[in-house]
């Protein structure tokens, strides 16, 4: 499989919620590739193509049957696609063995490669078995996820049939896929991820699983010379930060921006008319909505999930806010569908596990959105200040 300059290339990322969507198409369009996130899946693929098409298929909430046939019906209709991603959470949360299995038939890819170490963020694969930070998955804080727990660490138990790989074995990589194996690939780091999709001939044969480590990989090797340049975004007068993660690493990076002066913020409840009057009267020019720390069960979190939804859109609509930024997929979908918008047009990605775009629709507003586990204590300070105050593709804070 080649990319040439002249050629608009088909790129499809299948994604089980809103930030591996981002976390996939962001590195293509580093690489110079349009992208575009899709907040539901089309009845059909969007004519005239955009480079890279992310979808959103939202199946992490859904239980595993509903799960299973929304992956399949999706990877039936991106089967043409040049090169076919399908994401997994780098700790292995979700339907992540039927997933895949149901992309894997409904894509008719000869094989499958699953690789989700995401190296920038301590997340590797050593021998089949997934860790965060030297702690294999499921007995780390993921173990603990109120609504997607992780029970398994080991993706040969995941995965019975797979063929184990590495990268010392690289090189036997055509030969497993010409005989249609599933196949699982330890990484620890990036050059890993690189020898893995350098050693593979034809991109297309394959259906690719992982996380944003192999998309950047892949990215790397389907980079375009020429592309379109990103534009700036214009400056937000006054973003509301929307966390509705209870990752003990977002609520950390919430606390390390409410200790600014120029912040205010409100925690959600039931009913979301007392916040949006609250946060109407705030003067500060930096305003957050968060739901309680505590973590809670799947129907408490769907419904200040849909309160948070009705603040955003109130304050969106009467101009109180200008710009959002949001951390956890589930939270950013449930906030961005009752504004209005269809999808997201991508700017770039400023950190790892951030995108940064613009939203399609009603409410062209100003978007970044995080990952609920992704960052350092100070990643809210500087998306604060990244959204107020834009730099331009490949410049930092």
């Amino acid at each position: 499989m080649t990319f040439r300059d002249d050629v608009r290339q088909g790129i499809a990322i299948l994604a089980d919620d809103l930030t591996s969507a981002g976390d996939g198409a962001g590195p293509f369009r580093r690489a110079g590739h349009e992208a575009r996130i899709l907040l539901t899946a089309p009845a059909c693929v969007p004519r005239p193509a955009v480079g890279v098409s992310a979808v959103d298929l939202g199946s992490r909430v859904l239980d595993e049957e509903a799960a299973t046939s929304r992956t399949w019906r999706a990877a039936r209709l991106f089967a043409g696609s040049e090169l076919l991603f399908k994401t997994v959470d780098s700790t292995l949360r979700g339907h992540v063995a039927a997933e895949v299995r149901a992309a894997w038939e409904g894509s008719r890819r000869r094989a499958v490669v699953i690789a989700p170490a995401f190296p920038a963020e301590g997340r590797v694969t050593v021998d089949g078995v997934q860790h965060v930070r030297g702690v294999p998955v499921h007995e780390s804080d993921y173990a603990r996820d109120p609504a997607h727990p992780v029970r398994c660490s080991d993706l040969a138990v995941l995965f019975p049939e797979a063929v184990l790989s590495q990268p010392v074995r690289a090189a036997e990589l055509p030969e497993l896929i010409g005989n249609g194996d599933l196949i699982v690939y330890s990484a620890t780091e990036d050059g890993d991820l690189d020898r893995l999709v350098a050693a593979v001939p034809r991109l297309d044969e394959v259906l690719w699983v992982g996380s944003p480590g192999l998309a950047a990989a892949l990215a790397r090797r389907c980079a375009r010379a020429t592309g379109s340049a990103p534009s700036l975004s214009a400056p937000a007068r006054r973003p509301l930060i929307v966390v509705g993660s209870t990752n003990p690493a977002t609520r950390r990076q919430l606390a390390e921006l409410h200790t600014r002066a120029d912040v205010q913020g409100v925690t959600v409840g039931v009913d979301p008319a007392p916040a949006v009057e609250t946060l109407r009267g705030m003067t500060a020019p930096v305003l957050t909505l968060q739901t309680p720390d505590e973590r809670h069960t799947p129907q408490t979190a769907q419904v200040l999930a849909r309160s948070q939804a009705a603040i955003v859109k109130a304050l969106s609509e009467d101009h109180t806010v200008d710009a959002l930024v949001i951390t956890g997929g589930e939270t950013a979908t449930t906030v961005l569908q009752p504004v209005g918008a269809t999808g997201i047009d991508l700017l770039d990605e400023p950190e790892p596990g951030v995108v940064r775009g613009s939203l399609i629709g009603t409410l062209p507003l100003s978007v970044l959105i995080k990952a609920g586990g992704f960052g350092d204590d100070a990643m809210l300070l500087r998306l604060s200040h990244l959204i107020r105050h834009p730099l331009a593709p490949g410049e930092h804070v």
